[in-house]
């Protein structure tokens, strides 16, 4: 068997045996409830009509503090939701895990920062993580007004924690939104998330 024909055999392979995700790009999003940091509850019903981001994040995830430290995602925080973009950061770590908050600690985190999403989340069971098996943090989905996914994957690309490579980085997110914002398609639907892993309830 030449070379050629042994590399299309691998990744013939290695294409099928890659995990099918539980949200595919196309797909309806689904729906969930969830209590923010200020005790209100959101559903993802609330939102119909409206773009959102959901934004897995973590304090102490030194891919997170890239974003945060940088000043780069509060900057699309606020760019997005001035234009109606509901912003909803979820953090996702169980009681115990690393990264796991109290509603305190993330009003005074997000204060700091100078954070600005419509709400930060905590989802202590993992529940919400569970139904998009949100995998890392970051791990960035776009939902359009009609409920459907357009975008899943890393916030853009450049996996790494240095703050330098934000500068010329290709934002997935910003791609997704100004894209659909406009009426055309969404060139990069999904792409593979990189960060720290989501501290997932047991």
């Amino acid at each position: 068997m030449s070379h050629r024909r042994l590399l299309s055999l691998a990744f013939t392979l290695a294409t099928l045996t890659l995990p099918a995700l539980a949200v595919a790009p196309g797909s309806p999003a689904p729906d969930f409830k969830g209590t923010d940091s200020n005790g209100v509850q959101h559903s993802l019903s609330d939102y119909r009509g409206k773009f959102v981001v959901l934004e897995w994040a973590n304090q102490g995830c030194p891919y997170d503090r890239k974003h945060y430290l940088s000043g780069s995602i509060e900057a699309q925080q606020r760019e997005w939701t001035a234009k109606g973009v509901v912003w909803l950061s979820i953090i996702s770590s169980a009681p115990g895990e690393q990264g796991y908050v109290t509603p305190s600690e993330e009003n005074a985190y997000l204060k700091t920062m100078h954070a600005a999403p419509t709400a930060a989340l905590l989802d202590p069971t993992s529940a919400i993580a569970r139904l998009y098996e949100a995998k890392t943090t970051p791990h960035i989905f776009v939902i359009d007004p009609t409920g459907r996914l357009i975008y899943q994957g890393a916030l853009d690309n450049k996996p790494t924690t240095d703050q330098a490579d934000l500068k010329g980085a290709d934002n997935y997110l910003n791609d997704a939104l100004n894209a659909s914002m406009s009426g055309k398609p969404v060139a990069v639907q999904s792409t593979r998330p990189y960060g720290c892993s989501v501290k997932y309830a047991h």
